[in-house]
């Protein structure tokens, strides 16, 4: 059986138009002409104008004393972002400070510091030696050969400080340290007096006396009982401080309980230029040698 139409191939192109001009139109009847508005709604608009007869709000208020700052607030959260900001770095300033720098044999020095109280300029804090665990045999290898064939321990020891006014004339300003540190079993304590006398010039000269005393203790072991050792030093220094030319000069001897003499040094600071200074010295040493050193060092503060 053969159905034929008389439409062939010459006709669809006529037919296809036909489709798309009776979707246009059927498209056309679907879109909802826009509505004016309504009387009522120009009614209401009409109220709402303002009008020159109504009060005056700002009548007997100083505009230039009104608290704009109110208005600084963040629409989605309702918080002030001045006043968040200033309360972090109130929180900031009060809170702990954080401070961290990597050692050549992969540790790190961990450093947090805390002020309690202004008076005095009491402060409390700790010094750490914190050690990442190698995660490949290479990190390990070379943490070996960094440290001398063993891995790196972490460490670290607490301390407290307060400075305090001095005594009058005799002297200007005294500080007391105490640090503990329990994984080596040592514990110090110590004060110093200090005393500045102004020169010709921008030169001054500044005398310090400080008194300190350590204590070592041992570990026990079967059979021999852990035992503590003190040891009393006392040392004495003056510097003098050349502002104009960035140079400093300091003498000083250092008489502990463990040594028969006095232990002279000597040594002087250059500041070459913004943050960057060499320094040098030289000692004697209770085996009779004499220590020299030289450094530079580069100190920045943001």
């Amino acid at each position: 059986m053969e159905f034929s139409t008389r439409f062939g191939w010459t006709g669809l192109p006529l037919l296809a138009a036909a489709f798309i001009l009776g979707s246009v139109l059927t498209v056309s009847a679907q879109i909802i002409p826009p509505t004016a508005a309504a009387p009522d709604d120009e009614a209401t608009e009409a109220a709402e104008a303002p009008d020159v007869n109504d009060p005056d709000v700002l009548k007997g208020i100083d505009v230039d004393k009104l608290d704009w700052s109110q208005l600084a607030v963040d629409a989605g959260t309702g918080i002030d972002p001045m006043a968040a900001k200033k309360r972090a770095q109130a929180a900031a300033k009060e809170g702990l400070d954080w401070s961290s720098n990597p050692n050549a044999n992969g540790s790190s020095a961990v450093t947090v510091k805390q002020s309690v109280f202004s008076f005095w300029d009491t402060r409390i804090g700790a010094d750490m030696t914190v050690t990442s665990e190698p995660r490949t045999m290479s990190e390990l290898l070379a943490q070996k050969a960094a440290n001398g064939g063993s891995l790196p321990q972490s460490s670290g020891s607490a301390w407290a400080a307060a400075t305090a006014p001095g005594a009058g004339s005799i002297w200007d300003k005294t500080a007391v340290e105490a640090r503990v540190d329990p994984g080596a079993e040592h514990s110090k304590i110590g004060a110093s007096l200090t005393k500045s006398v102004p020169l010709s010039g921008d030169t001054s000269l500044t005398l310090q006396n400080g008194y300190s005393v350590n204590q070592q203790g041992t570990t026990a072991v079967p059979g021999i009982g852990g035992h503590i050792t003190r040891n009393y030093e006392t040392e004495q220094t003056a510097k003098v401080t050349m502002t104009d030319t960035g140079t400093s000069i300091t003498a000083g001897q250092t008489l502990s309980t463990t040594d028969d003499k006095w232990l002279r040094k000597l040594g002087a600071e250059q500041k070459l230029f913004d943050n960057v200074t060499v320094s040098g010295s030289v000692g004697e040493t209770s085996q009779g040698a004499i220590n020299k050193s030289v450094t530079a060092g580069f100190k920045k503060s943001w």
